[in-house]
């Protein structure tokens, strides 16, 4: 399958689900209920992406000191996590649409960037030619 989303639209969605991700209590309605997973775990998950974008090494990135490909399988991992978090800890009869729509774009987002390993094979550069490799 072929990478789809530019690198820096990446960079940019980042941000944007990671400010979601932290207010979707307060946004998506369900700051009221008791339970600790359905209120804490998408803040979470969003100040964690906040941190990652900001160290990211990326056009968007301040510091840019945190691989791209770290940040893609993080993402994926996170994502698929939030994905199914309603169902792990049984809130699923609270709310389950912000999970799995997040975590779901975060899964898409960091399978389908190009540069992304899930989809772009690696390339190896040898300095000394095929020569070089065994010696």
């Amino acid at each position: 399958m072929k990478s789809f989303i530019s690198p820096t639209l990446y960079a940019g969605l980042n941000y944007v689900i990671a400010l979601v991700l932290i207010a979707s209590p307060w946004l998506f309605g369900f700051e009221g209920h008791k339970i600790g997973a359905a209120l804490l775990l998408p803040m979470i998950i969003g100040w964690f992406q906040l941190i990652m974008a900001i160290f990211s090494n990326n056009s968007l990135g301040f510091l840019k000191q945190f691989p791209m490909q770290m940040h893609f399988f993080l993402d994926v991992l996170s994502g698929s996590y939030l994905f199914c978090s309603p169902w792990i800890y049984d809130y699923a009869h609270v709310t389950f649409w912000p999970q799995v729509l997040m975590g779901g774009l975060l899964v898409i987002m960091g399978a389908f960037t190009k540069g992304s390993r899930f989809t772009t094979p690696p390339v190896h550069h040898y300095d000394k030619g095929l020569a070089g490799i065994n010696d």
